[in-house]
């Protein structure tokens, strides 16, 4: 992003590996939530393990805002449940991930997924994140109508004279 957060919003983000039913991969990476604040566990801490699925602290990151995007955080939290998009890239070693990117941004979180090898999944944001980020709207955001540019016809007869007219300066 081109300018500066406006406001950052500290998160935890937290990750599951399942069990791949799969002769190609042992496991199934994907985040699943989105901690409101930043913990004080290290990453990669094991919140939860049962024989099939672990579930991992996997580390802090920020919800950055900006101010240029204020109409695409609104039809977040507008769409229904608001969402923030986790983005995970592999690493290619143990920790097998590395957090990338949380964003509220609907389009950016999009842009993410065009990347190949990056994991993006949309996960619930937390109330306090909504909160905040309806604070941040309500100070910033401006109504922009949308206008349809209208053209103008072309008009056959003048352009074909014209075309005529060069032709005949050129001879």
């Amino acid at each position: 992003m081109s300018t500066a957060a406006l406001m950052r919003i500290p998160v935890g983000v937290v990750v599951e590996r399942t069990k791949a039913r799969s002769p190609w991969v042992d496991f199934l990476w994907r985040p699943v939530s989105v901690l409101a604040g930043e913990p004080s566990a290290a990453p990669w801490t094991v919140l939860a393990s049962d024989s099939e699925t672990t579930t991992y602290y996997a580390g802090p990151a920020f919800v950055e805002l900006h101010r240029g995007e204020t109409s695409n955080y609104l039809d977040n939290v507008t769409a229904g449940a608001p969402l923030l998009w986790v983005v995970l890239r592999p690493t290619g070693r143990e920790p097998a991930y590395e957090i990338v990117k949380v964003t509220a941004d609907p389009s950016e979180g999009e842009g993410f997924t065009e990347a190949g090898n990056d994991l993006v999944e949309p996960v619930p944001m937390p109330a306090s994140i909504a909160e905040a980020m309806a604070d941040f709207l309500a100070e910033h955001h401006v109504h922009r109508p949308f206008f349809k540019r209208q053209r103008e016809r072309a008009d056959p007869d003048t352009s074909s004279r014209q075309r005529h007219r060069e032709s005949d300066r050129n001879d």
